[in-house]
């Protein structure tokens, strides 16, 4: 299982985000990182895990979909 710890990561369509924890879906125990957008209205978000750290390609990138960029 990968690693989920608080701090600003970079989306690889750039935009910067702030990890603030990993929950549990209520009803399915999957789980989930909260996070909060750095630009904008600053929405807060959730996705499944294991799409945090998974691998994508599109228009001609491949790599991860977040990255750390400080704690």
């Amino acid at each position: 299982m990968a690693e989920f710890t608080p701090g600003r990561y970079r989306h690889f369509k750039g935009g910067e985000y702030y990890l603030i924890c990993t929950a549990r879906h209520s009803e399915t125990g999957e789980e989930m990182v909260v996070y909060q957008a750095l630009y904008g209205e600053g929405g807060v978000w959730v996705r499944p895990a294991a799409m945090w750290h998974e691998t994508v390609e599109r228009d001609g990138y491949r790599g991860p979909r977040f990255v750390k960029i400080e704690p």
